[in-house]
């Protein structure tokens, strides 16, 4: 028995779209042709945006049409009016600017802690502190957000591993990036790798208030802002605008860095942000052929200015080859096993037991 047209176009009247009305009623049917056992047609929807929905509809049209007796083959194809519209170019996200007035110290809506994280100069191993510290705190089950806020020298989407651009939905919002359990964001995510930023202290506090303020950070134990070193703009602004839990300070044990560490110290305490505590960062050299430790930068200096202080000493740690691979490699040293994961989880936990993350 061979199949007609009217059989073809029976079978395809129960083939319903959402609106309850079939592929007939809507006048969908295109090109239907019988030759022998093969049937072939053509679905044609009102617009393409429509046709890239009705793939089960085509499929459904496929299966009843086969199952008439006399039918070997099916050949439904959906095609549209017009081509589809073009999706519209994602929104224009600008950073950087002239900052909007605020009343006073604000924080992250969700958000239950901000600790920055400072220095007096740099090299001292801030921004390494910065992602471990991130990472370890993760590890311990609090949910942890890093802001690089060292607009010059952006350096956490190459230790934690990450370097796209953040989704922006609206032009205003950004949604952050993540990676080993950290939410985070960089400006080092906004500009194209190795290009300079260029830009006066307004603009520096504008992009901070961004970062801060436009961001979704989503709920948060705890957001480190990781600063660039020194006494400027950023950490101005991220002291009178934020409302901060605290500051923490990483330090070498040498006088020099000391001495600029006393100056971060005294900035805070000029700003009245508390001091959490002291880290003392390459506090000493484990020779991996011989064991035995050596105190490159001296010793000591951090813990005693941190006695003076009536600060905690938060951690020693020492210099580590495998420290410094890690960072460079995008995967943190806190994210693996061995001892410095264990001394930054150590630091992590004097955190958490204080009620900071």
């Amino acid at each position: 028995m061979s199949v007609t047209k009217a059989d073809v176009e029976a079978a395809l009247a129960r083939v319903t779209l959402p609106d309850g009305k079939s592929l007939v009623d809507h006048d969908m049917v295109r090109a239907l042709r019988v030759e022998g056992e093969t049937v072939s047609f053509v679905i044609e929807a009102p617009t393409a945006e429509v046709a890239q929905a009705m793939a089960p509809v085509r499929e459904a049209a496929e299966r009843v049409v086969a199952e008439l007796p006399g039918v070997a083959q099916v050949r439904a194809a959906l095609t549209a009016h017009g081509p589809a519209k073009k999706p519209a170019p994602p929104p224009s996200l600008k950073i950087g600017g002239h900052p909007k007035p605020q009343e006073g110290p604000t924080k992250p809506a969700g958000v239950k802690n901000i600790i920055a994280i400072g220095s007096g100069k740099g090299g001292v191993g801030k921004s390494t502190v910065s992602s471990n510290l991130a990472v370890a705190l993760a590890r311990q089950g609090r949910r942890v957000g890093l802001l690089d806020a060292d607009i010059y020298g952006p350096s956490q989407p190459r230790m934690m591993g990450v370097n796209r651009r953040p989704a922006s939905p609206d032009g205003k919002t950004i949604i952050p990036l993540e990676a080993h359990g950290v939410t985070l964001m960089s400006i080092g995510f906004m500009m194209e790798e190795g290009k300079a930023v260029v830009w006066r202290g307004p603009m520096l506090m504008g992009a901070l208030q961004q970062m801060l303020g436009q961001v979704q950070w989503g709920e948060l134990d705890v957001l480190l802002v990781d600063l660039p070193p020194g006494t400027g703009d950023v950490q101005l602004t991220l002291c009178t605008k934020t409302e901060l839990a605290g500051a923490i300070v990483v330090s070498t044990p040498q006088d020099v860095a000391l001495l600029d560490a006393r100056k971060a110290l005294d900035m805070f305490g000029t700003l009245k942000t508390p001091v959490l505590g002291l880290i003392e960062n390459m506090a000493h050299f484990v020779c991996p052929d011989c064991g035995s430790s050596h105190e490159i930068f001296g010793t000591g200096g951090v813990r005693a200015e941190a006695e003076k202080l009536g600060v905690p000493l938060l951690g020693a740690l020492p210099i580590d080859l495998e420290t410094r691979l890690a960072g460079d490699g995008g995967t943190p040293v806190a994210a693996t096993e061995g001892a410095m994961a264990e001394a930054y989880a150590e630091m992590a936990r004097g955190l958490v037991a204080r009620g900071l993350a």
